[in-house]
C-alpha cells in the first residue's frame, strides 16, 4: 500500500528537479528522501528516476504516474475545500419553516445576523400550515420551525420560543377604541372576525362563553393581516396576535389588551436524533436575541 507521504516527496522531487534540492527545500535529510522514493518504486514495481551525479531524471513511467498523482491531488484539494465549506456553512441550505407572524421581521433579522457572521450561508424559508411544518421537521425536510403547538407528531424536539397575549383590534372610530383594556363582556352584541379553526380560535370562543357572550362571527380570515383589514373596514372586531398586528400601522385601527388573557404560544422545533450544524445552531442563537428585542417592544 502506497504511503501518502511518499507521494508528497515524489511530487517534491519532480518540482525541485532532484532529491537533494527537494530535501533542502523541505528541510529534511537527503537520505530520507532517497529511501522514501526507493520504497515507492518497490510499491509501484517500476523505476521513477534515473539517478546520477546528484540529479534525478524522471522516467517516462514517472511522468505518466505524476499525471495520475496530480489528478488525485486535485481531488483531495476539492475535498479539503468542501470540508472547509461544510465546517463554515454546514452541509447545505438551512431549511426553516415559519408561521407568518414571525416570518416578516423576527426571522429575517436573525438571518441577517447569521449572514453577517457566516458570509455565504444559505437559508430557505417556508410558510406552511402548522401541521405541515410539524411533519416536515419530523421527516427531516426542515431543520428548524417556528410554529404553533400541535400533538401527535413523533421524531420532533420542541421547546417554548415565544408566548404573547392576544389583543383586540378595533376601528379607531369605534366606541371601544377609548377603552384602555377590552374585556370579553364588552364584545357582547358586536360583530366579530373569526380566525382559522384551531387552538387559538377555540380559546377566544371559550373566553367569550365564560363571560356569557354569544359571539357573532359573520366574517373569518386565516391570518391576522386579513382580519385586521376587515376590522379597518368596519366589518367587526377581532382578537388577534399582537406581533403581526403591531406592524399594520397604516390601518385605521387600534390594539387594546384583551381580558381574560389568551396566550398565543410559538414553539421552536428541530428533528429529534440529529444534531444541528454550526450555522443552524447560530441561527437559533440569533433567533433568541431577536425574540428578546421583540418581547421588550410588546405592550405589558
Amino acid at each position: 500500500m502506497m504511503n501518502p507521504a511518499h507521494l508528497d516527496l515524489f511530487r517534491a522531487v519532480l518540482r525541485h528537479g532532484g532529491m537533494t534540492r527537494a530535501a533542502d527545500a523541505l528541510g529534511i535529510g537527503q537520505p530520507h528522501v532517497s529511501r522514501a522514493i526507493a520504497q515507492l518504486e518497490r510499491d509501484l514495481g517500476f523505476a521513477l528516476f534515473v539517478r546520477g551525479h546528484g540529479s534525478a531524471l524522471p522516467t517516462p513511467e514517472a511522468e505518466a504516474f505524476a499525471r495520475e498523482v496530480e489528478r488525485v491531488q486535485a481531488g483531495l484539494d476539492h475535498l479539503r475545500s468542501a470540508a472547509r465549506q461544510i465546517r463554515q456553512m454546514g452541509s447545505g441550505p438551512i431549511r426553516v419553516a415559519c408561521q407568518p407572524s414571525l416570518a416578516a421581521r423576527l426571522l429575517p433579522r436573525a438571518i441577517r445576523r447569521l449572514s453577517e457572521e457566516h458570509p455565504g450561508v444559505t437559508v430557505t424559508v417556508h410558510q406552511p400550515d402548522p401541521d405541515t411544518a410539524w411533519s416536515w421537521v419530523s421527516d427531516g425536510r426542515c431543520d428548524l420551525a417556528l410554529v404553533r403547538p400541535r400533538t401527535g407528531h413523533a421524531g420532533v424536539l420542541d421547546e417554548p420560543f415565544l408566548t404573547v397575549e392576544a389583543v383586540c383590534a378595533v376601528p379607531r372610530t369605534h366606541r371601544l377604541a377609548r377603552h384602555a383594556v377590552i374585556e370579553a363582556p364588552d364584545l357582547s352584541g358586536e360583530s366579530l372576525v373569526a380566525g382559522a379553526p384551531g387552538l387559538f380560535q377555540r380559546a377566544v370562543e371559550e373566553a367569550l362563553a365564560q363571560a356569557g357572550v354569544e359571539p357573532r362571527f359573520p366574517f373569518a380570515a386565516q391570518y391576522t393581516a386579513a382580519r385586521c383589514g376587515l376590522v379597518a373596514e368596519g366589518l367587526g372586531l377581532a382578537v388577534v396576535d399582537p406581533v403581526p398586528a403591531g406592524d399594520l400601522t397604516a390601518l385605521p385601527i387600534v390594539l387594546r389588551p384583551f381580558r381574560p388573557r389568551v396566550p398565543i404560544a410559538t414553539l421552536l422545533l428541530r428533528p429529534a436524533g440529529r444534531s444541528l450544524g454550526r450555522p443552524a445552531a447560530r441561527l437559533v442563537h440569533w433567533l433568541g436575541i431577536e425574540r428578546e428585542g421583540l418581547a421588550r417592544s410588546l405592550p405589558a
